[in-house]
């Protein structure tokens, strides 16, 4: 779960990603999808609260799955004060001990 501030701040609009009409319309079909399952939510009718730039990738086979641009997301979180720890530091920790309790590895 995001930690996000309130109130908001300004957010700046991106522009949108270039894209053929075929890939906006499956990008369309496939949003409209989301919203009725519930998956995902409008925000609201204000288009200054919008976070994300979605956008459709095209693989290989000739599938293509939906992503997006947070870069934007970043503004609004507040960093975690107790981050997960580096596995590669718990790693070097633990190998140095004697006895390894199932604390630890937490």
């Amino acid at each position: 779960m995001l930690n996000i501030e309130r109130p908001y701040p300004p957010l700046l609009r991106r522009p949108e990603y270039p894209e053929s009409p075929k890939s906006r319309e499956a990008l369309e079909i496939h949003l409209k999808e989301l919203l009725e399952l519930g998956v995902i939510r409008k925000v609201g009718n204000n288009e200054e609260l919008e976070i994300t730039t979605p956008v459709m990738v095209a693989w290989h086979n000739g599938k293509c799955r939906m992503g997006g641009d947070f870069k934007a997301l970043n503004t609004y979180t507040v960093p975690d004060r107790n981050p997960i720890p580096k596995i590669q530091i718990s790693c070097t920790q633990i190998s140095q001990a004697v006895y390894i309790s199932t604390m630890d590895a937490i």
